[in-house]
């Protein structure tokens, strides 16, 4: 096959177009190519188990999901490895797959492209040591790109399996077990918590997870799988994803909203006043849940957080916060680090709504960390406090502002850098201005003067040709001061789309 195979690394991620229907976008994630994608994982995974090998197959609600996933399974099968086909599932039950004792498999992949158009597909591998790295997706593209598959004596066979039944009741008893609730069964009745699954894979935990505990499900929302996504994109960074979910709490008169990402990774709430706890919200209130159980512990999250945000989970709940790199592979991989090194960190979190916690394997969950929600918001209820009461002393930033400059030319990693790198020589003679000195990527700056008191991070984007640039501000017109001085600064980069800042 005429294909850039490395082209569909997406990190430790593979995606790709799988269907047509977007001008200019060609498909290059086909089901031929998903089949030797099959083989070759096939090939990986026989150079590190010996016997029978078995792998679990997912997918979301893509619309190209049931044919990619009959071509890998197909490839799979052809090299004498066994299936077990779960269905529609989510990212973090994959995983789970390979842990569990009903189903015995050496590893476990999801068929997803998380929040991405209805177009696209990729797909996620997993064993039971967590979710293959950047360097093993290299090496099965490698193997896809290079070696003639034999035919094998022998072929795999393939098993259906409800997986996300199983997944369900794992969540049902640890919300069970960790409220100990006077009614133990039924810890979330008399609350009206409603779901938004926005047509993905998630609606699950409405019917499987929260009736089962004693909740109303009423005024729910975009359960049913649907690839077309018709209602919103299932994303909680997405505003109008968060708009319709604060409405239908609103709507509703709910305790409590949810909304998941297509697979389920990724997780957001909604307060009974229909306010989103998302971002910095959502990292302030799991830490104060995480810090609570440990203190003093490290709170490892992405550069984009806030200000405020390091003042609440440092000076407020006298933990640890390590702001590290964006990517949720480099958040988890730098917690699981400085726990190796006997730095206790119980949670990687990003403000995009990855969170994953030590006692879960590190695996980031969207359904696990709404599990921990609903613990803490189950035990206030019997003291008659709320979720917000824990964050009721977060700071927020008057203004905040992103932007998305791109890069018009091939080698953008390289002309990024140059970027940064003058910015970073021009902050040093720009008055008030102070550089960060434990900055993981890119350059945080604080702005100290009083028309601005904020601060600003510009990096370079994990896989795209952009430069994201986040500011914040705690004055009127701060974020336009800090803007306006940065974008002078950037006069000159004619590959530099100034456009989009203004």
């Amino acid at each position: 096959m005429e294909i850039n195979w490395k082209k569909l690394q997406n990190g430790s991620d593979i995606r790709g177009v799988a269907m047509e229907g977007i001008a200019g976008e060609n498909a290059n994630l086909t089901t031929e190519v998903v089949e030797t994608l099959g083989k070759a994982f096939a090939f990986w995974l026989k150079d590190k188990y010996e016997g029978n090998i078995s792998v679990a197959i997912g997918m979301d609600s893509r619309l190209s999901g049931p044919s990619l996933k009959k071509a890998f399974s197909d490839g799979l099968v052809e090299q004498s490895v066994n299936v077990v086909d779960c269905g529609l599932a989510s990212t973090p039950a994959m995983f789970m797959a390979t842990l569990s004792s009903k189903i015995k498999v050496e590893a476990g992949v999801m068929l997803t492209a998380s929040h991405l158009p209805f177009n696209r597909n990729g797909l996620k591998f997993f064993t039971n040591k967590g979710g293959l790295e950047k360097n093993d997706i290299s090496e099965i593209l490698e193997i896809a790109s290079s070696v003639t598959f034999k035919n094998q004596n022998k072929v795999g066979i393939i098993n259906n399996y409800d997986l996300i039944s199983e997944y369900s009741q794992i969540l049902v008893q640890k919300i069970r077990a960790s409220v100990n609730h006077p009614n133990f069964d039924k810890p979330l009745e008399g609350l009206k918590i409603i779901v938004d699954a926005g047509n993905g894979s998630g609606g699950f935990f409405a019917h499987q997870v929260l009736v089962p505990l004693g909740a109303n499900i009423e005024g729910s929302q975009f359960l049913d799988p649907d690839g077309s996504f018709p209602n919103h994109i299932p994303n909680p960074e997405d505003s109008k994803a968060m708009e319709s979910i604060c409405q239908a709490v609103k709507q509703s008169n709910a305790d409590f909203g949810i909304i998941f990402d297509t697979d389920v990774d990724r997780s957001a709430v909604v307060d009974k006043n229909g306010n989103a706890i998302n971002r910095n919200t959502l990292i302030a209130l799991i830490s104060a849940i995480i810090l609570d159980e440990h203190p003093g512990t490290s709170i490892v999250t992405d550069s984009i957080t806030s200000e405020g945000l390091s003042w609440f989970i440092k000076d407020k709940l006298k933990g640890t916060h390590h702001r590290f790199k964006r990517g949720y592979k480099n958040v988890i991989n730098e917690a699981i680090r400085l726990n190796n090194e006997n730095k206790p960190s119980w949670i990687a979190i990003e403000t995009s709504g990855h969170a994953a916690l030590k006692e879960n394997y590190f695996l980031d969950d969207g359904a696990y960390l709404v599990a921990k929600l609903l613990v803490k918001l189950a035990q206030l209820k019997l003291k008659n406090l709320q979720l917000t009461d824990l964050i009721k002393d977060l700071p927020q930033p008057l203004e905040s502002e992103e932007y998305r400059l791109s890069i018009k030319i091939p080698e953008f990693a390289k002309y990024g850098q140059s970027v940064i790198e003058k910015i970073t020589k021009l902050v040093g003679s720009t008055s008030n201005w102070q550089a960060e000195p434990n900055n993981y990527e890119g350059i945080r700056v604080k702005c100290l003067n009083k028309d601005e008191k904020g601060w600003f991070l510009v990096r370079m984007s994990l896989h795209d040709p952009i430069i994201p640039i986040n500011i914040e501000s705690d004055v009127i017109g701060g974020a336009k001061t800090i803007k306006g001085k940065l974008k002078n600064m950037l006069v000159g980069f004619g590959d530099l789309d100034l456009s989009a800042i203004g």
